[in-house]
């Protein structure tokens, strides 16, 4: 078989190392739209070459690695694909992705979020263990064919990925929680210390606390607006508890109430009991 991968970044030049590692596809061909970054993709062995789109559909795996907004920008073109072909999209929202597939290639289509990614991003920031072992999200299964299911899975079993079933309306609300709220609130930290009168004062004194709390606001910020954008409604929900839970706590502080406030933070160390 042959495998395309569509975006060479983080996710899928993580995602030709692994698949390598697997020996399930004699060939795995890349494409990306910045020039630079296919270079560093052939030159670090993410894929076997570099192809045009019309070669990626020939394929019979297709993934699409893409920042979100140019999944739904890809689909379109990916019509006129063969019948026994995969595609496997790796977005981090699902349900604006999974009702924007052209019917004609719905059966064809399998919708994936791989809960894994760090704060790099690009062609050198790929290293074959970022998949395997984590979770692996497909959403609204109802709608892809038999084969393409099967395929799917086989794939992400051979990745040693644990694989998670649910609706994409589910996913996107989940998602917001636990991984698109704390991006903006690790960028609005950032930006807090930022607009300070002498920020670099303030991280001179910076220890392990704010520098776990930060590190995700180097993520990729187009690819974090693209999320937002397209998981608005629930990343706006998961805001507003967010926001009360933040009023809170300041008007405990602001009122004195320190037994209060210290139950409240016991409350958030049960967190722990769950994991």
């Amino acid at each position: 078989m042959q495998a395309g991968i569509i975006g060479l970044g983080l996710i899928g030049g993580s995602l030709g190392l692994a698949l390598k590692e697997t020996g399930m596809f004699k060939r795995i061909i890349g494409l990306d739209n910045n020039p630079l970054h296919l270079q560093q993709a052939l030159s670090l062995g993410l894929v076997d070459e570099g192809a045009e789109l019309e070669e990626i559909k020939l394929c019979d795996v297709i993934f699409l690695a893409t920042p979100v907004e140019a999944i739904l920008q890809l689909l379109p073109s990916l019509v006129g694909i063969a019948p026994h072909c995969t595609i496997i999209d790796l977005g981090s929202t699902k349900h604006l992705i999974s009702k924007s597939v052209p019917l004609e290639i719905r059966k064809n289509f399998v919708c994936a979020h791989p809960m894994s990614g760090t704060e790099n991003f690009g062609p050198k920031a790929a290293f074959k263990e970022l998949l395997p072992h984590h979770i692996l999200v497909l959403t609204d299964l109802e709608q892809s064919g038999e084969l393409q299911v099967a395929m799917a899975k086989e794939i992400f079993v051979a990745l040693k990925m644990n694989i998670i079933k649910m609706d994409s309306k589910s996913h996107d609300n989940h998602a917001a929680f636990i991984s698109h709220l704390p991006h903006i609130i690790s960028y609005a930290l950032a930006n807090t210390v930022l607009s300070q009168q002498n920020p670099n004062d303030i991280l001179a004194l910076a220890g392990g606390g704010f520098k776990s709390m930060v590190r995700i606001a180097k993520s990729s910020s187009r690819m974090w607006c693209d999320i937002s954008k397209q998981n608005r409604e629930e990343l706006l929900k998961s805001l507003d508890f967010f926001q009360k839970e933040i009023h809170f706590a300041q008007t405990l502080i602001q009122e004195e109430k320190w037994d209060e406030l210290e139950k409240w933070m016991a409350k958030a160390n049960s967190l722990y009991e769950i994991f």
